[in-house]
């Protein structure tokens, strides 16, 4: 690391000659020198160090439906971004390279990430790529700065929060895809190392908070591929709110998780299961034209088609449907 402040974490106690990270519901206990599960937590004489402060494993300007978004800014680009680890230990992490070990970073302080973020017609900042939460000193500094610019503050995230660091950062978030890993509280606990009332908490808190929120569900063959787990998952998100749109996402073999890549086939029934109880269910990390495009939900009007990587914009203004005037849970930066 060069140049990285050392910034204090705000949400820390004291027990027993050691301190308590309190930002996420591992609670890392840490005595002088240790460093947190996430990687981004060093006790430096007696302090707890935020030592992933603006530290930066990766930085790419995406489409935004690479998120993946599919109702904020259509067809816009957005700077992209992440540190260095996380909060979960998946078992199939798909970028375990930058969130399961340790790999290079390159420091950025707030001011200079954020005017970066507003360049090549980017509509904001996305933290992503690991998980964002980890990085809450550097969030709380740069998404400021990224929204005092006219950008947006996008956080793709599992959701591994505690409720009062959460709540700090929601003035300055404008949309999240959070991973909904399960439904199944032990599934959470055995295979991602997670709790999953926590992260239903997350959801239901950004979107009552009016934080634009899409959902993304990874199915992984011999554990959450089965129509009864994707009608329970699909209930749950029912009963926050129809028009949050849900991705329902194709696992393949990763790190330390090797059956075989889920089924085509079970996709396309989870998809149309999930059609007849949300409004807006998408497919991904498959090559298909079904589940890719978004209709209205009440008068069936193509509105967004997407193909190849394009987003052609059809019938909709100011976020309706131009047809019939149907709501679509669209956020666009104008």
């Amino acid at each position: 690391m060069t140049n990285t402040p050392l910034i204090e974490v705000p949400f820390v106690r004291e027990h027993k000659s050691r301190l308590i990270c309190e930002i996420c519901p591992v609670l890392c206990k840490l005595g002088e020198g240790q460093v947190g599960l996430c990687r981004g937590r060093k006790v430096i004489d007696g302090k707890m160090i935020a030592t992933n402060y603006g530290e930066t494993v990766a930085l790419h300007l995406d489409p935004i439906e690479k998120k993946p978004l599919y109702h904020v800014t259509p067809g816009k680009p957005i700077w992209s971004v992440g540190p260095n680890g996380c909060n979960l230990q998946c078992k199939w992490c798909q970028n375990c390279e930058i969130s399961q070990f340790d790999a290079p970073t390159q420091y950025y302080s707030p001011q200079i990430l954020a005017q970066h973020a507003m360049t090549n017609g980017s509509v904001g900042l996305a933290y992503t790529y690991t998980e964002p939460l980890i990085w809450y000193e550097y969030l709380l500094d740069i998404m400021p700065e990224v929204k005092h610019l006219g950008g947006l503050n996008v956080l793709v995230t599992n959701g591994y929060v505690e409720e009062a660091p959460l709540r700090n950062l929601i003035p300055s978030m404008d949309a999240a895809n959070v991973d909904l890993k399960f439904i199944d509280p032990e599934l959470y606990r055995k295979y991602a190392g997670g709790n999953l009332e926590t992260i239903q908490r997350t959801i239901r808190i950004m979107h009552s908070e009016g934080v634009h929120v899409e959902l993304t569900h990874l199915i992984v063959t011999g554990l959450s591929d089965n129509l009864d787990h994707i009608k329970e998952l699909v209930d749950w998100i029912a009963g926050v709110d129809i028009d949050i749109p849900l991705h329902l996402s194709r696992y393949s073999p990763r790190h330390r998780w090797d059956k075989e890549a889920t089924s085509i086939n079970f996709l396309f029934e989870a998809y149309r299961a999930a059609k007849k109880s949300l409004s807006f269910v998408y497919l991904g990390n498959i090559i298909s034209e079904e589940g890719q495009h978004t209709f209205c939900p009440d008068c069936g009007k193509l509105v967004l088609e997407r193909k190849w990587g394009s987003v052609k914009l059809n019938s909709f203004q100011d976020g309706k449907c131009s047809n019939c005037g149907r709501d679509l849970n669209l956020l666009e930066n104008n």
